[in-house]
């Protein structure tokens, strides 16, 4: 197995994942230019887009499979190497039955797929406006901060308060009084919030104060050694780290 990473990109959730699951796996690491993506990472997969991982045994008849998506690449992981990471589907007596899951696992198909449908959006609309407000040309800046303050306040900031809201009362409502968004139990989608709540801690409003809940959730997701150890990797490959978007 080879986990493909573009340099300072979110692909550290599929590090960690493989971190936590202690398999074997190779590297392969491409570097930025100009801020992009090199044409190179087409190579691995058509859109050039990391993170991927190509999978070789003895059933792909020598040829190897790749996957790509964040949240694709987590459930195929775990489907094949950890299914202790996914909550039990359904409740006992129920197997198989529409409407038999368990809140567990109807949570953790939830912000699999959260993560980055509804919550990233926000947070690369937060990249974007920035990079607006401090690269556009003295002579328009004006005009540029007066339209990107109207998106922020407007639009940005609502969203993401409501996002944040929802997060905090999620980890509030935790299954047996859970200090994960699923329960008890780390589980995948934990993973892949990882990033996305990481690199927003401290800004765009996610405070301790206001969300003190989530403060503490997101500080234990790093504090877990298959998170140290994929940060270390992360630093000794690149020389340095940060979940900064």
């Amino acid at each position: 197995m080879t986990w493909t990473r573009l340099e300072k990109s979110r692909s550290q959730r599929i590090l960690w994942l493989l971190e936590e699951l202690k398999i074997d796996y190779d590297v392969n690491v491409f570097k930025r230019k100009d801020m992009v993506a090199p044409p190179e990472l087409k190579k691995v997969h058509p859109l050039g887009k990391a993170p991927v991982i190509t999978v070789s045994s003895d059933t792909t008849d020598g040829k190897a499979i790749t996957i790509a998506e964040s949240g694709n690449i987590i459930e195929y992981l775990i489907d094949h190497f950890g299914r202790w990471l996914a909550p039990r589907q359904f409740k006992e007596g129920k197997e198989g039955m529409v409407g038999g899951e368990t809140e567990e696992w109807l949570r953790y198909r939830y912000f699999l797929h959260y993560a980055e449908g509804s919550l990233m959006p926000l947070l690369v609309t937060w990249l974007l406006l920035r990079i607006m407000k401090e690269k556009s040309p003295f002579f328009i800046k004006p005009v540029t901060l007066m339209l990107t303050g109207a998106m922020e306040s407007k639009f940005l900031e609502p969203n993401l308060r409501n996002q944040f809201d929802f997060l905090e009362d999620q980890l509030k409502t935790s299954p047996n009084g859970g200090q994960y968004l699923c329960g008890t139990d780390l589980t995948g989608a934990d993973i892949i919030l990882s990033f996305p709540l990481g690199a927003a801690r401290g800004k765009v409003g996610l405070t301790q104060e206001k969300y003190p809940k989530l403060w503490e959730y997101v500080h234990k997701l790093e504090q877990r050694e298959g998170f140290q150890r994929a940060i270390q990797k992360i630093i000794d490959i690149e020389g340095s780290y940060s979940p900064a978007l």
